[in-house]
């Protein structure tokens, strides 16, 4: 048979409120995420047995990939063999905050429902993926979604708006447990704009700058450079960080915001021009 290729769409989250703590140590959250244009690939072939390749060197390989982890959750939900050589392809940067290894489970466990033809309905998938991680069932819908809970309770919104934005990456990353964990206790910067930026499809606010700003004072100070510059119509930290968005008045005027962001701010930044939804 022909490969299949699936695509991994990365993510940004548009919105996160923090609830508080709950019982079972876990944060409550609402957040609105929505898939962008960067993707990673998976590609299937049919083989003896299941295996997984990767492009990028020091990928594990093993069960600690969440690819692995949702194929065996396939496996021991339908007692299929899931018989394929898996071939990932990255593009989405490792430790940005736009789900690059949760989107590729999700691929994982929607490319084998319909390579093994078991029918199994998004809802299920999503309580599967649910095991791997919090953000594992908004992968599986591939659209924009209103998330609550831990994150695992997802509902698709509709969504028929052109959104374009860069996103920019310092060679650092955040840690997301740090960041919830240091939520409760931190406090905001004089001087950097915390305020919801609203539009028609909905208000650009994380919670979570509060605290990675105070670590990464670096982000703060590059949130307030982006509102600055005359291409830009928003500016906010995806998720956890690090990766920063910022919305375009017009898809042709990333590189020359990207270009300036390199000279004025940090020449190893990573950018990338996507469109959200």
């Amino acid at each position: 048979m022909d490969d299949h290729i699936e695509i991994a769409r990365a993510k940004v989250n548009l919105s996160l409120r923090i609830l508080g703590k709950r019982d079972d140590g876990f944060h409550g959250l609402e957040t609105r995420m929505a898939p962008i244009s960067l993707a990673d690939r998976l590609i299937f072939r049919a083989a003896e047995k299941y295996q997984l390749i990767c492009d990028v060197p020091g990928v594990p390989l093993d069960e600690m990939n969440l690819v692995t982890r949702a194929v065996r959750i396939f496996q021991r939900e339908t007692g299929k063999a899931c018989a394929y050589e898996v071939s990932l392809e990255k593009s989405v940067p490792y430790g940005a905050g736009l789900g690059g290894g949760s989107g590729d489970a999700a691929a994982a466990l929607r490319a084998f429902n319909l390579l093994e033809e078991t029918g199994v309905s998004v809802e299920v998938l999503a309580d599967w993926a649910a095991e791997i991680g919090s953000d594992v069932p908004f992968f599986v819908y591939d659209s924009v979604c209103d998330c609550r809970g831990r994150g695992e309770i997802v509902e698709p919104v509709d969504w028929s708006y052109e959104v374009n934005a860069l996103l920019l990456k310092p060679s650092f990353g955040v840690s997301t447990p740090a960041a919830y964990k240091e939520w409760f206790d931190s406090s905001e910067i004089s001087g950097i704009d915390y305020l919801p930026q609203k539009f028609e499809w909905g208000a650009m606010v994380n919670d979570l700058e509060r605290p990675v700003f105070q670590k990464h004072r670096f982000l703060a100070e590059m949130k307030m450079w982006l509102l600055k510059q005359e291409e830009v119509e928003a500016a906010m930290m995806s998720g956890s960080g690090s990766t920063m968005i910022a919305v375009l008045k017009s898809p042709d005027l990333a590189d020359v915001l990207a270009a300036r962001a390199k000279e004025d701010l940090d020449p190893t930044l990573w950018t990338e021009a996507v469109k959200i939804g």
